[in-house]
């Protein structure tokens, strides 16, 4: 049998899910931030601060961000690493690289911007003190490999962090499945004008791991100690995966 993986709740072709997340992606790649704020009511921004903040990153490390999209991860890396350090920029997809790109421009920082697939990194093993992805491994087709990725690229000492909708917890679930379902599609239609594309992201949240299962992904993928910090009850998790 052919392999299968997951677009939300359909069963599809790897390149066929590669296809249409490009597409989901290349639709709201305008409107990313303003649907990210009106989605999570800005807390989006103090998860992505303390994402950063737990790396412990401080100046002159080396900084790799996946699937960086519009930038917000690298900006908070680039002040904490400073002039002596380097964080790199990446995405696969290149309507949210150039989002990212013109983004930092506008705030002058010139940083390195790379498109590139999470599955097959163009880097050096053991360069990068900190690898992050925020929000963007759900949408890869082989987790583990990205996972397998992320691990060769870290210098021995260093972390993994990443960022992710997780399981929320079990009480909230009615409520946080009704808010998904039914008001997320509807913001998207009204605000980015595609409430497929937001019907999709509540569905590949069912289907991303949960916090448990990522953990032992990231064990098995080569990382010495994987912490979880559960944020939101659960909404949201952070994992950190060590190189030791």
């Amino acid at each position: 049998m052919s392999e299968r993986t997951h677009f939300g709740f359909e069963e599809v072709a790897p390149d066929d899910k590669a296809r249409r997340v490009r597409g989901v992606f290349d639709s709201v790649a305008s409107r990313y931030d303003v649907m990210n704020d009106l989605m999570s009511a800005g807390l989006h921004r103090l998860w992505k601060r303390f994402a950063v903040s737990a790396t412990r990153v401080r100046a002159g490390m080396r900084v790799l961000d996946l699937a960086g999209g519009t930038g917000d991860l690298v900006r908070l890396f680039a002040d904490r690493v400073g002039p002596a350090g380097q964080v790199v920029l990446t995405d696969i997809n290149g309507e949210m690289l150039a989002v990212g790109r013109d983004k930092l421009l506008n705030l002058g920082l010139a940083l390195p911007v790379v498109q590139c697939d999470a599955e097959r990194l163009p880097f050096a093993s053991a360069y990068f003190d900190c690898v992050s992805i925020a929000f963007g491994l759900r949408n890869v087709t082989h987790k583990e490999t990205a996972l397998a990725e992320m691990r060769r690229v870290l210098k021995p000492g260093g972390v993994a962090a990443v960022l992710e909708f997780s399981k929320v917890w079990q009480p909230l679930a009615p409520a946080y499945d009704w808010y998904s379902f039914n008001v997320i599609p509807r913001i998207g239609r009204l605000v980015a004008g595609d409430d497929a594309s937001y019907r999709y992201l509540a569905e590949s949240i069912r289907m991303h791991p949960d916090q448990a299962t990522l953990q032992r992904m990231m064990e098995q993928a080569g990382f010495d100690r994987v912490e979880v910090h559960n944020l939101a009850a659960g909404v949201v998790a952070l994992h950190l995966g060590y190189a030791l």
